[in-house]
Formats: C-alpha cells, structure tokens, sequence
C-alpha cells in the first residue's frame, strides 16, 4: 500500500473539494491516459487494485505511470462509540481527485489493449473516468 513516509501532523482536517484539478490534467508521460470525470477519495487500496489489473492484463508489457498519491489521513472513530472525546485515529490513506485529474497513464502497448487494461482499472473506482489518447480533444 501506498502512504507517506512521515507527515508533520498525524491528523488533517477534511477541507473543501470544490472545483476542477489544478494540476495533472493532461497526459505527460504516456499516449493513454485514465481520466477522473467526478470528483473523490481514491484510497491506497484502490490506487494499488487499479495498478495490480493494468498490469496483470498488459502482461509486462509497455509502461504505467501512477499519477495520484495518497497524502491525506482519513480518521475513524470506533462503532457503536458516543459523540465526543475527540477526533477518531488514522485508520488509512486517501488521494483527493478533482474533476480532470489524471490518475493512469500508459504507453508502449497497442491502443485496443490499454483501452481495455485502463477499464479493467476504472472499475476498481468510486467515480466516473474516461480514456484519453494524447493528442486527442474531446
């Protein structure tokens, strides 16, 4: 799984998620890309389940960049606990994703095999996606 190494604060607050992505809304390493339409959390397992069926389906062939990274903590608090005594313990790792953010991107596979490893990945999501081909406006 995927989490940062060391943070200065255990905890964070959840902040707003208004908005399109600011950055990482255009492919830059690769010639197809996955591409968030709706905005989330993508959770570390989710991040490494889109990786594991990308790479089971292009079977070591081409390459994958993972263009989001878990940063932000997601706090729990116990079930069945009352209200209060204050804010739950980290219980995982979570990548906010804003509309237009890409999340996947590959290259050096033919375009029929990463359309279909790249929604092999896209059903692993809690949010719409779409394929993108550099180059290509839509």
């Amino acid at each position: 799984m995927l989490f940062p190494k060391r943070t200065k604060y255990r905890k964070q607050q959840k902040g707003r998620r208004g908005g399109p992505a600011k950055g990482a809304s255009q492919l830059d390493f690769g010639r197809f890309g996955l591409q968030a339409l709706t905005r989330g959390y993508m959770t570390s397992q989710q991040i490494e389940a889109g990786r594991v069926a990308i790479n089971r389906h292009v079977r070591r062939g081409g390459q994958l960049w993972i263009r989001v990274f878990p940063d932000k903590p997601v706090c729990k608090k116990p079930a069945e606990t009352r209200m209060g005594k204050g804010k739950g313990t980290p219980e995982g790792w979570v990548a906010v994703v804003k509309p237009g953010r890409v999340l996947f991107e590959m290259d050096g596979i033919p375009e029929a095999t990463a359309r279909q490893a790249i929604r092999l990945a896209a059903n692993k999501l809690p949010f719409q996606t779409r394929f993108i081909i550099r180059g290509e406006v839509l």
